[in-house]
């Protein structure tokens, strides 16, 4: 019988390399599955891997793209490393949309004039309330009735998408929008400003990588901080020492919360500039991924979010230029992900056959 051991020393070295040999078992499954779609696996690979960064203006949408997903996954390794499992970023994420869309619904429908840095920080504010809302929730019914969060953040994910299909099929549907499920299109001052004139790259990723800033700091150079740790990887430790565990529950959830808020306010008056059913296209799930191969650190989650960011385009990619299927890219995300966490446990831990041990001692 086959049996984990644990290691007695893992390699620090290998932990770390740990996302790299995931991305590599990703190519080469990659390139097995062209082979098998009857594709040129070198011209598949080159869409995913290559032609999003081709040009200044696929290293834009790739930056586009890596925004949302940067604030999403900071705050969900803040929560996993306070051993606070937030699955439903995505609804956070969807509420920030609400809140942040409906400031701009509020301004466009009233005609009110308004300079886009002005509102800036308007959406900013708007989308972590709707965000820190939501995830507020789910630290009320964990705190107090001690429910799951894991299942109580990922149901409110479909009450999330409910309500703004609600309010895009009802009260905020467009009356000339010719009967589309959607809201009126945002006035240009509600659109976030754009660094470079002509590209959709705009400045929300300058906060996105800010916020990465502030949450290395918060995490590695401040006692509460250090105390989100220390209570994720040893709770019995951490009540020792007096360190407060609904604190560490109500902090991790908050912020997370606001940065996804945040996140999805950005994509409604960014790119989308205005709200649909489908203003998502799963970001807040996708975090999960990229806080995990960013090994729960914020310099990591920005260099995973322009990974999974490449993964995105290149599918849409592939899809309108080889006509591979566009799931591909979920495939792509769910092997990553399987490689990285089948690395880490064999970094961990090491197999022994049991029964041979047990043989030889019976025959001793």
């Amino acid at each position: 019988m086959i049996a984990l051991e644990a290691r007695p020393e893992p390699s620090r070295a290998l932990a770390w390399l740990s996302p790299l040999i995931a991305l590599l078992i990703t190519v080469v499954v990659a390139a097995a599955l062209f082979v098998a779609l009857g594709r040129d696996p070198v011209q598949g690979l080159r869409m995913f891997l290559f032609e999003p960064l081709n040009g200044a203006r696929g290293a834009s949408e790739v930056a586009l793209k890596s925004t949302p997903l940067i604030l999403c996954a900071l705050g969900l390794a803040l929560c996993f490393r306070s051993n606070v499992w937030n699955i439903g970023a995505e609804g956070q994420f969807l509420l920030g949309a609400i809140t942040g869309g409906g400031l701009a619904l509020y301004f466009t429908a009233n005609q009110i004039a308004i300079d886009r840095w002005a509102f800036f920080p308007l959406v900013i504010v708007a989308g972590a309330a709707g965000g820190m809302v939501w995830a507020g929730i789910v630290a009320l019914l964990r705190d107090r009735f001690n429910a799951s969060e894991i299942l109580v953040s990922l149901m409110l994910v479909y009450v999330a998408n409910l309500l703004l299909s609600y309010l895009v099929f009802g009260p905020w549907k467009d009356p000339k929008g010719f009967n589309f499920p959607q809201t009126m299109s945002f006035a240009s001052g509600t659109n976030l400003p754009r660094i470079v004139t002509g590209l959709r790259m705009h400045w929300g990723l300058a906060f996105a990588l800010l916020a990465a800033a502030v949450m290395w700091v918060f995490m590695f150079r401040t006692f509460r901080g250090y105390q989100l740790q220390v209570g994720g990887l040893a709770p019995a430790a951490a009540r020792y020492a007096g360190f407060s565990s609904r604190r560490a529950l109500w902090t991790a959830l908050l912020v997370s919360g606001g940065l996804a808020g945040v996140a999805g306010a950005f994509e409604a008056v960014g790119p989308a500039g205005q709200l649909t059913p489908h203003l998502s296209t799963g970001y807040g799930f996708t975090a999960i991924i990229v806080a995990f191969v960013g090994r729960l650190h914020p310099v990591g989650c920005v260099l995973g979010s322009v990974l999974l960011s490449m993964f995105l385009i290149g599918g849409e990619l592939s899809q309108s230029r080889i006509g591979l299927p566009s799931a591909l890219t979920g495939v792509f995300q769910g092997v990553l992900l399987f490689s990285l966490l089948a690395c880490d446990t064999l970094i961990t831990y090491r197999f022994r056959w049991s029964g041979r041990t047990a043989a030889r001692g019976a025959a001793s």
